[in-house]
């Protein structure tokens, strides 16, 4: 078990950092800009590396405005609030709060300059059977708009087995409201498209919603439509059904706060394998559909395209808030929010 780290220099005063973690046969690397998951290596069935998430070699790229304009979050800490809020609304013990407008009439992942635009506080950690690094940030009070100081910390570690352990706390001084995930995109062949990969999830729901991506606010099955993923399917079989291709939040079977497993993932031809484990209740499916080409890993010569990774971010349904039959995402002064997420990397 090892970590290093190395440093890409300062950007107004903030040392931008890269950790690398490594036991012996995966390698992750992790910087402090948006507690971003920047690369995972693991071999295929015949022992060949390759990365399978997408990100970039230099961590300073995940600050480019142009970058962040286009709203792809590659393997970023999503903040405040994962998912969307419908027109940025919200209310809290009849006070309402207006957040930022970032993705047409509603408001995106934490809004603009969000937890991923942010230097986290990283601390190294260290042990015979797990290595890793502490994450943590102090958001003030009213930051994109949203009330109360909370304080976050993001836990990520490797360990011997070939997880990858995600554990986030937070806790604030007013009520408030919250919803953390990681938003790594994966391909398991490690280039190309995803859409030969093969899923199989561990729901039998999912919520419906409108064009602006909104939940309608029902909990529907998923048998008979093409969201059924409770039998292994490739993602491309039948992607087009919808014009966008999958970004559903899909509800997990069990019982929430429990890790269980959600989904997993693999691809025929190289053998790799992902299983997801989370304690949400359930976790957005998204395909990548609005990468386009523009953004890639200089030292693979690589492109993001189009349906070029596919994300699982294990979350609380989008526009929680506005939707009391969900479950809560309100987070008061002397509670503690938790979340574990684990992925877990094996080879078929």
């Amino acid at each position: 078990m090892n970590i290093q780290q190395t440093s890409f220099g300062e950007i107004n005063g903030n040392e931008v950092k890269l950790f690398t973690l490594d036991n012996g046969n995966i390698q992750i690397k992790i910087t402090n800009v948006g507690a971003t998951i920047t690369s995972i290596r693991t071999p295929d069935k015949d022992g060949n590396v390759k990365d399978i998430v997408l990100g970039f070699d230099d961590p300073r790229v995940y600050l480019d405005p142009e970058y962040n304009a286009g709203s792809f979050y590659l393997g970023a800490t999503i903040g405040r609030f994962a998912n969307r809020i419908k027109a940025g609304k919200f209310s809290l013990d009849s006070k309402s709060y207006q957040l930022e407008i970032n993705n047409g009439e509603n408001h995106l992942h934490g809004g603009i300059n969000s937890f991923n635009t942010k230097f986290w506080t990283a601390e190294p950690i260290e042990g015979d059977k797990v290595v890793g690094v502490r994450m943590s940030y102090v958001s003030a009070h009213l930051e994109n708009g949203y009330p109360g100081q909370l304080t976050t910390v993001v836990v990520f570690t490797l360990d011997e087995n070939d997880n990858l352990n995600i554990n986030y706390q937070a806790t604030t001084d007013k009520k408030t409201i919250l919803n953390l995930t990681n938003h790594s995109y994966f391909n398991l062949r490690g280039e190309g498209t995803i859409l030969d990969t093969k899923v199989l999830m561990e729901a039998n729901t999912y919520t419906p919603k409108d064009d602006a991506c909104i939940p309608t606010g029902k909990i529907e099955p998923v048998v008979g439509t093409p969201l059924d993923f409770t039998f292994e399917h490739k993602i491309g079989e039948r992607i087009h059904a919808f014009e966008d291709g999958y970004d559903h939040n899909y509800v997990i079977n069990g019982s929430y706060g429990q890790l269980r497993k959600a989904a997993e993932a693999w691809d025929d031809k190289t053998g790799r394998k992902l299983e997801f484990f989370t304690t949400e209740p359930g976790f957005q499916f998204y395909t990548g559909y609005w990468l386009n080409g523009e953004w890639g890993r200089e030292s693979q010569n690589q492109k993001f395209v189009s349906f070029g990774g596919f994300c699982f971010e294990a979350q609380h349904y989008p526009d929680s808030p506005n939707n009391p039959q969900f479950p809560s995402v309100e987070l008061k002064p002397g509670e503690t929010y938790t979340q574990t997420t684990v992925y877990k990397f094996t080879t078929i």
